[in-house]
This record gives C-alpha cells, sequence and structure tokens, in this order.
C-alpha cells in the first residue's frame, strides 16, 4: 500500500513537471511569433592564449579569432556570414552550439544566454540548435552506417525517438534528404560528396532542431552538386520551419539563399543588411572589395565593373592594426582610422533618408558604391 502511495505521487510529480515544460514551450512560441530575434548574439569574443615557456607557461599574448560579433536571427530566416578565409567565421559557428567556449559576450537563445549554460540545460538547448559541418569525408564516422549516423542523436536525447520508432525515423530522414532508404546500413565510404552532405544534414534535422548553423556546407562539392544541396537546404527550411546561420566565403552562394547578410574581416562584423543592401548598395570598402572580385557572366557588365585591388596581407590577429582593423588595406584610410576604432552603426548622413544604403557599417567614410553596373 504505502509502495502504490509513493509510486503515485512520484508518477503526480513527473506529470506536474512534464506540464510545466509543456506551458513553457507553449509560452515561448508565443512570444518569438512575432518576429522577434530567436538568436542575439552581442560582443561575442574568442581569444586564444599565445603562451611561453615548457614547465612555466606564462601567456605573452592572444589570437584574436573573434573579437566583438552581434547580429541577430529571426525565426525562419538565414543570415549568410561572408569574409576571407581566417576571419573567424567558423569560430562564431562553433561557439553557437557550445562547441567552444567564448571569452566574452553573450549568445541569447529565446532570451536565454546559452554561453553560461551546462550539463543538462546546455543539452536541451543543444537539441534546437544544430550544426552541418564544412568537409562532408571527416565529419561523418567511417566505421559507422548510415543508420548509426543519423541515429546518434536519439541515443543523447532518447525522448525524441523510441528504440523501436528510430530505424523507422532514420529511414524517414534519409528520404527528405533525398536518399534511398534502403542506404541505411551503408558505409559513408560508398557515398559521393554531395551524398554524405545530405546524409549530414539529416543527422543535423535528427532532432527537429529551430537553428541549423551550417559552416560552408558546399565549399567542399562540386558546382552541380552545391546548387543541388542549397535546392535541398531551401526547401527544407519550409517543410521543418528551420532557421539558418550559413557561412560561405562564396558571395554567389550566400546572395542566392540569405535573407540578410554579415561581413566579417578579421574577427569583427564590418557591414551587415539586406542582401539587396549589401550586394546593390554596399557602402563598406571591404564589402565593395570583395564583391569587385565576384565573377560576372554578362560581358557587357562585365568590362563595365570596377575592379578594387586591394594591397597588402591580412594583418595577423595576433596583433591587429589600431582603430580600424582594416585600414592598413583601406583605399580610404585617414589618420581618423589609426585612432579611432569605428562603431557598426548606421552611418549619419544616411540615416532617415529611406535609402537602401541606410543600413549598419563600421566604417567613418562610409559610402554608397554601386560595383556591377545594372543592366
Amino acid at each position: 500500500m504505502h509502495r502504490d502511495e509513493h509510486g503515485s505521487r512520484r508518477e503526480a510529480r513527473r506529470e506536474g513537471r512534464e506540464a510545466e515544460r509543456l506551458m513553457s514551450e507553449a509560452h515561448q512560441k508565443n512570444a518569438y511569433a512575432a518576429g522577434e530575434p530567436i538568436l542575439e548574439v552581442r560582443g561575442l569574443a574568442k581569444h586564444f592564449p599565445l603562451t611561453q615557456g615548457v614547465v612555466l607557461k606564462r601567456q605573452v599574448g592572444a589570437v584574436k579569432a573573434v573579437d566583438g560579433v552581434d547580429f541577430d536571427l529571426r525565426g525562419g530566416e538565414t543570415l549568410g556570414i561572408v569574409g576571407e578565409s581566417g576571419c573567424g567565421k567558423s569560430t562564431v559557428a562553433k561557439m553557437l552550439v557550445h562547441l567552444e567556449e567564448p571569452t566574452g559576450g553573450t549568445i541569447r537563445y529565446k532570451g536565454e544566454d546559452i554561453a553560461k549554460l551546462s550539463g543538462r540545460a546546455l543539452k536541451a538547448v543543444r537539441r534546437n540548435i544544430q550544426m552541418v559541418f564544412q568537409d562532408p569525408y571527416t565529419s561523418l564516422n567511417p566505421r559507422m552506417t548510415v543508420g548509426d549516423i543519423i541515429g546518434e542523436p536519439y541515443d543523447i536525447h532518447p525522448e525524441v525517438a523510441p528504440k523501436g520508432d528510430r530505424r523507422k525515423r532514420v529511414q524517414e530522414l534519409l528520404d527528405v534528404v533525398g536518399l534511398n532508404p534502403e542506404y541505411i546500413n551503408r558505409y559513408p565510404h560508398q557515398f559521393s560528396g554531395g551524398q554524405r552532405q545530405r546524409i549530414g544534414i539529416a543527422r543535423g534535422l535528427a532532432l527537429r532542431p529551430e537553428i541549423i548553423v551550417a559552416d560552408e556546407p558546399v565549399s567542399a562539392l562540386d558546382v552541380s552538386v552545391q546548387a543541388q544541396v542549397i535546392n535541398l537546404m531551401e526547401r527544407l527550411q519550409q517543410e521543418f520551419d528551420l532557421s539558418y546561420v550559413f557561412i560561405a566565403h562564396d558571395l554567389s552562394i550566400v546572395r542566392h539563399i540569405s535573407d540578410r547578410v554579415a561581413v566579417m574581416y578579421l574577427g569583427r562584423v564590418v557591414e551587415t543588411g539586406t542582401d539587396e543592401q549589401i550586394y546593390e548598395h554596399p557602402t563598406h570598402p571591404y564589402t565593395q572589395a570583395l564583391l569587385s572580385a565576384v565573377p560576372v557572366p554578362d560581358p557587357s557588365r562585365r568590362e563595365h565593373r570596377e575592379r578594387i585591388i586591394l594591397t597588402g596581407d591580412v594583418p595577423s590577429p595576433a596583433n591587429p592594426p589600431s582603430g580600424c582593423h582594416f585600414r592598413t588595406r583601406c583605399f580610404k584610410a585617414q589618420e581618423k582610422c589609426a585612432v579611432e576604432d569605428p562603431v557598426l552603426a548606421v552611418p549619419e548622413w544616411f540615416k532617415g533618408r529611406g535609402v537602401p544604403a541606410e543600413h549598419p557599417s563600421a566604417c567613418h567614410f562610409a559610402e554608397e558604391k554601386r560595383i556591377v553596373p545594372t543592366e
């Protein structure tokens, strides 16, 4: 009798916690259904220490891989992050899924700072923020079958799929990403690069996340396969109501899939705006230089394009320039750029004018410049 009473109380407590969880989830969905940012990043930084000595190590400096990044991600949209290799894009991606511990700043998912979470709280958030990695060859365990790779998230989060339903769930995911469900017992080496990336996408979708962080998901693929994977990601975004943080260095791909774009240089965001604002009305010299290097298929437009050739090398993140980090390669640099660090904000001379150039740019001398003439 006593044992039955104890069991009924425990069941009541469990049902109470479940009800609270469902009410909390419903409240969060209602609170963020009106276009509020689902992910807010403020002042995000990652500094890797430089040390000297073998026995008694002491820090002599730091590599500032990410040095104060700000952006928002709204529900159902795609934020593209572009920039040269080494500018900190992949480090940002790893911090968003807590694979790297931030040195400073906040990452707020639905109002909660996930940079400070650990244990069960972090595990719960990770279910809603998944990642698709850059290399489809090294991101899949060659000793595991496709079924085990895609079904592994269910071992970590068993509440998502009971053991008896997992094989069926994995086969459904294979079908969703365009692969034969009968491939469930095959190994990664039996697939092409594009097929492997589809497997990686299926693994990211297994837990039905709200946010997918895609770290250059098509850079290792052929051009024709890139288009297939991009079209697949666009379709899945509609079907699963996903939000993407899409990282790449190919500006044409980013424009095709992104609603908004953030341009990074040496660990910082230097310009952000909609795809039209960034590609048709860039105001930062670095963005303008990047766009001038994009191939133009139309010969008549290509010959009227202005080419901007940057001089010098990218500075070391261990010893970035004072003031504006881009000033050592900028064709507009003046004395003010070496002394004063520009703020990522809408330039004063564009505020209130209602023009496409009215978007944040971290430059003292931001000026709209059309790189490729219209037809």
